[in-house]
């Protein structure tokens, strides 16, 4: 996307748009596409640590590992790569949060889908919640040893565990910093006989006792060094400009702000640490929109009296290269300035917010979806280090309301992305998340908003969470919910059981049945899964089903549940014994019509008629189910002769 686009709104009400499915279009990968390229990237880089291969065998053995380790041993890396090992077609990777909304508790069998690599991150918690979570442990292993799937649990470092559950202890200790180190530099690209050499940088970084992710980010430094070098540099000045990055730079910031007095520098030098990278006519462009923002006044000096943006550059230590985008001269510069303006300047934060948006929505073939998504994360993690998260999920609510363009809308789900996605705030955005899709008002296209983060960003790794937060926002009938929530639970038939059972937990809204019409649809239904069961056979789910129907039933008009009991009843023609089961429930739930049982099957056995018309198979083999399902019709009914309806359908003999 190079250009601001969408509808425009010149009236009263809420505007809504569709956001939801255009990711492709954009060129952005889906969120559960990255999730699964961060894993792939996590088992490339990882060397074994001790204990490494004792975890895996144990998790081959008996599919459940609990690994202990000091915080910075790399033991969380560790288990996310033992269950990435275990990928197959069938499952999913999911980390389970049982003290969430919508997450079932560990001892309940639902939390667990035929061949799932499911990881328990308990390494944070504390003695209590560990205790809670040991005592359902036994129940969740069981669960997972009859639903061939796979258990990681990370412990709290230093954990009480129960002598039965010792077997499954495997300690990780942190491998070599220097093996890590040259590993991520082999992934990122660096020749190995530029980092297998002595470095003076590298051995004073790697002395010093540090956790794992600190070499990570070190090697990413390097990384990044490197591509923003000059021609002739080599992996001794890469490595010292990364460690000059590393460095506490705050003076040094702070004295470049006292000497920039005048407002038009300050605004070029926040610009450029925001945008990072831009093009310099979008730096131009921004730090004039930053200066109207703030409500600071234009400058009066004639255009050929005033300095050129190449000079004013260089006064703030960046500048463009030949390819017309700015940068800091040093790396990383760009985050110390951030760090300045953000923490010594509060006033500006409201501003930077609403430079933001007007920011993200700049026309210009400069200005790319990745620029944008860029600029908010780069203010979402303002606002997430100094532990703001409150304040960043009501930008992104008033965002995602008052928007009159795409552009805003995907400012909102960025910045709910990111806070998403921050490990230490995760849980207050998801929390945030829930409040809104099950009890607020929503305004503008906020709901679209929701819809998106839920179905692809929170999807990825808490199916269930996501299959919630849906469901209420099709409940409550927001737009693109319904369609969200079906593509969720066609992944798997664990989330349809539990999404069917959820529509009966109360009596069904009409939203409700709408939901239930196009996720209970007989071809998922009469799908087999792992060992051969299908929905359709398990008595619960056909608890559920017949409730749902039964209520389509009787509250619904016949026109509005036509075309999909014709799809049952087109399915049950090639579901052999299964079939049997589909008619059963329909002929169940019309039983249950107080009142108007007559009617109800009656307006079965019309629809069936109606249906052989559109049999896919043809009529003839269709009309055998319509003999079925009157049949169990009569029976129903406690007659020994089929039952005529009101209005009976045209003769078979006219029919093609």
């Amino acid at each position: 996307m190079t250009g601001t686009t969408g509808p425009q709104h010149n009236g009263n009400g809420d505007i809504n748009f569709t956001v939801f499915a255009d990711q492709q279009a954009m060129g952005r990968p889906s969120f559960t596409r990255v999730a699964d390229d961060q894993l792939v990237w996590l088992r490339r880089v990882l060397v074994a640590p001790p204990g490494m291969g004792r975890a895996r065998s144990e998790l081959v053995d008996t599919g459940t590992v609990i690994l202990d380790g000091a915080p910075g041993s790399g033991r969380t890396c560790a288990a996310r790569v033992l269950l990435r090992e275990h990928h197959e077609d069938m499952g999913a990777f999911r980390e389970l949060l049982p003290e969430e909304d919508g997450e079932l508790p560990l001892g309940d069998p639902e939390l667990v889908g035929t061949g799932d690599r499911l990881l328990l991150d308990l390494s944070a918690a504390d003695p209590a919640r560990w205790a809670a979570s040991r005592a359902d442990l036994s129940a969740l292993r069981k669960a997972v040893h009859e639903k061939h799937a796979h258990l990681v649990v990370v412990m709290p470092h230093g954990g009480t565990l129960e002598a039965d559950l010792q077997r499954y202890r495997v300690e990780i200790l942190q491998p070599s910093r220097d093996q890590v180190l040259r590993r991520h530099l082999r992934m990122h690209g660096v020749p190995a006989e530029q980092y297998l050499r002595p470095d003076p940088t590298v051995s004073e970084f790697l002395y010093e006792e540090r956790p794992l992710r600190e070499v990570a980010d070190f090697a990413d430094l390097v990384r990044r060094a490197r591509e923003a070098g000059v021609p002739g540099e080599e992996f001794t000045q890469w490595c010292a400009a990364a460690r000059k990055a590393q460095a506490d730079r705050r003076e040094e910031v702070a004295t470049l702000v006292a000497t920039l007095r005048d407002s038009s520098q300050r605004a070029l030098l926040i610009s450029v640490a925001m945008l990072h990278g831009a093009h310099a006519d979008v730096i131009h462009h921004a730090a004039q929109l930053l200066l109207r923002t703030v409500g600071s006044p234009p400058d009066d000096l004639p255009l050929l009296q005033r300095k050129d943006l190449a000079e004013r550059l260089v006064e703030i230590s960046a500048g463009a290269g030949q390819d017309g985008h700015v940068r800091f001269r040093d790396l990383d510069y760009d985050s110390a300035v951030r760090t300045h303006f953000w923490d010594h300047m509060p006033d500006l934060r409201q501003h930077l917010g609403t430079w933001t948006a007007r920011s993200v929505a700049l026309s210009s073939p400069y200005v790319t979806q990745e620029l944008r998504d860029g600029l908010v994360a780069k203010l979402s993690g303002e606002y997430l280090r100094t532990g703001r998260a409150e304040e960043l999920a009501s930008l992104a609510e008033a965002w995602g309301s008052t928007a009159t363009n795409r552009a805003g809308l995907e400012a909102a789900v960025q910045a709910l992305t990111c806070g998403l996605g921050d490990p230490a705030h995760a849980r207050t955005f998801r929390s945030q998340i829930y409040q809104w899709c099950a009890n607020k008002q929503l305004r503008g296209g906020y709901a679209q908003v929701l819809v998106r983060v839920c179905a692809d960003v929170i999807a990825a790794g808490h199916p269930d969470q996501a299959m919630l937060r849906l469901y209420y926002l099709a409940h409550r009938e927001h737009a693109g919910a319904q369609q969200a929530l079906s593509g969720l639970v066609e992944s798997s038939h664990r989330l349809r059981r539990r999404l069917l059972h959820r529509l009966t937990r109360s009596v069904p809204s009409e939203a409700d049945l709408g939901i239930f019409l196009r996720v209970g649809v007989a071809e998922a239904l009469t799908d087999p899964y792992d060992n051969g069961r299908a929905l359709v056979e398990e008595k619960s789910v056909q608890s559920s089903v017949i409730t749902c129907w039964h209520a389509v039933l009787d509250r619904l008009p016949r026109p509005t549940w036509q075309p999909y009991a014709e799809r049952w009843l087109h399915a049950s023609v090639d579901a052999g014994d299964r079939g049997g089961l589909l008619l059963d429930i329909l002929v169940g739930a019309a039983d249950r019509c107080e009142g108007r049982r007559g009617a109800a099957f009656a307006a079965l056995y019309a629809s069936a008629r109606d249906a052989e018309r559109t049999a896919p198979g043809g009529s003839s083999r269709a009309a055998l189910t319509t003999d079925l399902l009157l049949q169990r019709i009569s029976s129903a009914q406690g007659r020994s002769r089929p039952i005529t309806p009101p209005q009976p359908a045209s003769p078979r003999g006219t029919e093609q």
